[in-house]
């Protein structure tokens, strides 16, 4: 087992990893941006390191600084939490060659998944569903048109290096689909310095339901159930649950069992989310593979009593799974809201500033992740998220309404958050009855 750590990281995911090594006897080294000096959650770390200005681009993104820190505070293992450099098989590779080891999949698993393109292939040759599509890039607005005629529009753009929504875009006909192609193209070389893009059938009011998964290096491959993740606003997340609602119990356990043959076929390791469209006849498609711990993994973990973080921390170290699938229960109903410091009522516009006092709601089955306080002031210059509000409960009404209740106790002063619309979505008869896709909140809501 590892004696300490760099999390490579910041905020909430930062603070959840230091709390996990604690518990486990491991000592960290938390990392900074001039930004986040002062944070209080650095106080918990057995070190912390400035490396460099607020920016991400200027620090968290920066490989050397990081390095340069694992090798200044000692460590023989880096975490990189989810987004900065979690999915860089670059910084992975770096991780390996100045023998650290790297708190996740193989930069080749990474690389191999991280390529939408190859994942596809990887996927049909595993007898996994594909989104209808084009066999590989578009190349010119020719092919483009040749493709989307022959799978049929409406189609989806959609990045190779993609996520988050960036270099995405859905094409209704030809003329629309040439001038969408340029947009995602520029947005995804923008966002990820690659502009390669592939074409998908576009299925309308599809559900995102997603599979957890923990691989260790002895072949053993589980999977920890899904997560529905269709309360989303432009691609991204608002609410997560598990398990999915309206999904018949042989839909779940055939999209569980296509998670675990994709990933066993990808020799993957660690832990590692394969996300999936239904759509409104319970087909399921392939999406994409997070190589990484997602944000929504308190879900899994409140439903199956599996600490996800101390587990890929486990297998990094080399230790096999101490469970088996069939050891792997699934109980009661869990919901995630993501509390956002955004405005809803000015277009979810960012909200960064001092948050002068902080009401943190309990009880039981209740669960608040966070790094915010009173006191704390939110950057402008990473993602809004302040914190997570997770609830656990027998059945899925009663962990709407102790949500409800949760949010109503939540209380933030001096910036603005989303709790206010997430309780909105709750209360809808749509949200409620389980019926809700990708599109509910826009169709919904904002339209």
């Amino acid at each position: 087992m590892f004696n300490r750590i760099l999390i490579a990281n910041r905020g909430e995911i930062a603070l959840r990893i230091i709390r996990a090594c604690r518990e486990m006897g491991i000592e960290t080294v938390a990392v900074f941006s001039e930004a986040d000096r002062g944070s209080q959650y650095l106080e918990l770390a057995d070190e912390a390191i400035c490396i460099g200005p607020p920016r991400g681009n200027q620090s968290y993104l920066k490989i050397p600084q990081v390095i340069s820190a694992a090798e200044v505070g000692n460590v023989e293992a880096i975490h990189p939490g989810f987004g900065f450099l979690s999915e860089n098989s670059h910084f992975n590779e770096i991780c390996r060659s100045c023998n650290i080891d790297f708190i996740g999949p193989t930069p080749e698993a990474m690389d191999m998944l991280g390529d939408k393109n190859r994942a596809r292939e990887i996927a049909r040759k595993a007898n996994v569903p594909v989104v209808p599509g084009s066999d590989g890039l578009i190349e010119d607005d020719a092919e483009a048109v040749r493709v989307a005629h022959e799978i049929g529009f409406p189609v989806l753009i959609k990045a190779t290096a993609g996520g988050g929504g960036k270099g995405m875009r859905v094409a209704a006909n030809d003329l629309v689909l040439k001038t969408a192609l340029q947009q995602a193209r520029t947005e995804a070389e923008a966002a990820f310095g690659n502009a390669g893009v592939y074409l998908e059938k576009y299925i309308e009011r599809p559900r995102h339901v997603e599979v957890q998964i923990i691989a260790d290096h002895f072949g053993n491959v589980v999977h920890l159930w899904e997560r529905d993740c269709s309360t989303q606003r432009r691609h991204q997340k608002l609410i997560e649950e598990s398990p999915a609602p309206n999904l018949p119990e042989e839909a779940r356990q055939s999209i569980c069992d296509a998670a675990v043959r994709l990933i066993k076929s990808a020799n993957y390791t660690n832990a590692g989310t394969v996300e999936f469209i239904v759509d409104q006849e319970n087909n399921f498609y392939f999406i994409e593979v997070n190589a990484r711990i997602q944000v929504e993994h308190p879900v899994t973990e409140m439903v199956t009593g599996i600490d996800l973080i101390k587990q890929q921390i486990r297998v990094a170290a080399g230790e096999p799974l101490p469970f088996k699938q069939s050891d792997v229960e699934h109980r009661g109903v869990a919901i995630e809201c993501r509390i956002n410091a955004e405005d809803p009522d000015r277009n979810f516009q960012p909200c960064p500033g001092r948050i002068e006092q902080m009401y943190i709601p309990g009880g039981n089955g209740v669960r608040f992740d966070s790094h915010a306080h009173a006191g704390y002031t939110v950057p402008p210059y990473y993602d809004s998220m302040i914190g997570k509000l997770i609830v656990h409960q027998p059945t899925r009404a009663d962990a709407i309404a102790c949500m409800i209740r949760a949010l109503d106790e939540l209380r933030v002063t001096g910036i603005k958050t989303t709790a206010p619309f997430h309780k909105r979505v709750l209360s809808h008869s749509t949200f409620v009855e389980g019926w809700h896709d990708t599109s509910f909140v826009e169709r919904t809501f904002l339209s």
